[in-house]
């Protein structure tokens, strides 16, 4: 029996390393990675290895040191080279040393088990060469060209959703995820506490339709901040469900990352709910701005399950589309245009967003405590547990099914669905 081919990856990068892990190992590989350059002169110094996937910039040692002393202590081990930069600088010294091959990040699978697979069969020599070739390919694909303004086509984001994004966020460090869900529920947080501002004299203004126009605007702020600055939104993250369907990973660890952003979120909404309540800013308007958060607040507890739970839909069903046509988008302008109109409608047409109630419930509740109280509402109804049962539960559900629903499966069976056929026939 022959033993399988042992491959060393080097990068700091942990969601590379996973990812390199998982595709050559099921390709028959005997995988080791380590996340320093440090760690990776000592094994290339002192472990046996047929092939070796270098970072070429880390933190801690250039990568082309590790393949300096890869060539020196293991003269006949192949070398690739992973990269997010050009590799225009490196060139000719990756000539010299042997270098088999470069992969630009981000890749695919497929492009880096054919690295390693045409490393190890390529003489060093040789594949420096090509090496350098791929350099100059590399100049002439990245030259400017009018297509790089285009916005991508649907197909392009369902693929780079299934394949990349999707995959990313299921493998990305839990530390992460916390930090960035926590983000996500403060910005979403930040849209809503405009909208209160906005919407407590809107309509007296304008009348309610333009009104709501208004208010949506300026709530599109949150998702903005969660999608250019970036943030791990559960709303959103519904579309990993193309992850799933097209066999990335299973059902398990999509749903735990979702409960992991989903808590995150909370935490980070309720968190900016408490900082408005002690700026008191929601005293503005001789305390109109307070009753106006409450009256949201016992409005939204007060839905029937049903209610809540088709506004879920809508809610989500949009929300998700904007973050779908903001991928398409290449620049920061199409991406703030991109989001701006769904999630205009969303909040216009009075649609609800879970991680948004997680901020304009409790915010209410706060200013109930205090003793705000809006004209002619009983606000006995206003309880963390019925913001819990009434509204949070059905809306949730609702905006799963709008966005893992009507917009990932959707996609996802339009666009991918072939590819996953195909792979299944391999």
């Amino acid at each position: 029996m022959v033993a399988p081919k042992r491959v060393l990856v080097v990068d700091d990068d942990a969601t590379v390393r996973q990812s390199c892990q998982r595709v050559l190992g099921d390709a028959g590989y005997e995988v080791e990675a380590v996340g320093t350059g440090k760690e990776g002169l000592e094994r290339t110094r002192c472990g046996y290895f047929d092939c070796a996937l270098v970072d070429l910039k880390m933190p801690d040692t250039d990568g082309m040191e590790i393949v300096r002393t890869a060539r020196q202590n293991r003269g006949n081990m192949a070398v690739v080279i992973i990269t997010g930069y050009g590799a225009v600088d490196t060139a000719a010294e990756a000539v010299r040393l042997g270098v088999c091959d470069y992969v630009r990040k981000p890749f695919t699978p497929t492009e880096i088990v054919q690295a390693v697979s045409q490393a190890l069969i390529r003489e060093p020599e040789a594949g420096a060469a090509i090496a350098l070739d791929r350099v100059a390919q590399e100049i002439k694909d990245h030259a400017t060209r009018p297509e790089d303004f285009e916005h991508r086509s649907p197909q392009h984001v369902a693929e780079m959703v299934t394949k990349g994004i999707g995959v990313k966020k299921a493998t990305v460090s839990l530390l992460n995820v916390l930090v960035l869900g926590v983000l996500a529920g403060a910005y979403i947080g930040f849209g809503a506490a405009m909208a209160t501002l906005v919407g407590h004299d809107a309509a007296k203004v304008v009348g309610v339709g333009i009104g709501q126009v208004l208010v949506g605007s300026v709530f599109s702020v949150g998702l903005m901040l969660v999608v250019i600055a970036g943030a791990e939104l559960f709303t959103g993250n519904n579309l990993m469900i193309t992850s799933v369907l097209g066999n990335e990973y299973g059902w398990g660890r999509m749903l735990g990352r979702w409960g992991v952003v989903f808590a995150a979120n909370f935490i980070g909404s309720v968190l900016l709910a408490y900082i408005m309540y002690e700026s008191n800013l929601w005293k503005m308007a001789g305390g109109a701005v307070g009753a106006k958060a409450v009256g949201i607040a016992y409005a939204k507890v007060n839905l029937s399950f049903g209610e809540a739970f088709f506004r879920g839909i809508g809610c989500n069903w949009l929300v998700c589309l904007a973050v779908w046509m903001a991928l398409a988008a290449k620049d920061v302008a199409g991406k703030v245009l991109a989001i701006f109109f769904p999630i205009m409608a969303f909040v216009a047409l009075g649609y609800e967003h879970c991680v948004a109630n997680m901020y304009f419930i409790p915010m209410g509740l706060f200013l109930k405590s205090a003793g705000v109280a809006a004209a002619d509402l009983n606000l006995e109804s206003l309880t963390w547990a019925r913001f819990l049962t009434v509204n949070l539960l059905p809306v949730t559900l609702g905006n799963i099914v709008g966005g893992a629903i009507f917009v990932g499966s959707a996609y996802w069976y339009a666009f991918m669905r072939g590819q996953r056929k195909k792979a299944q026939t391999v």
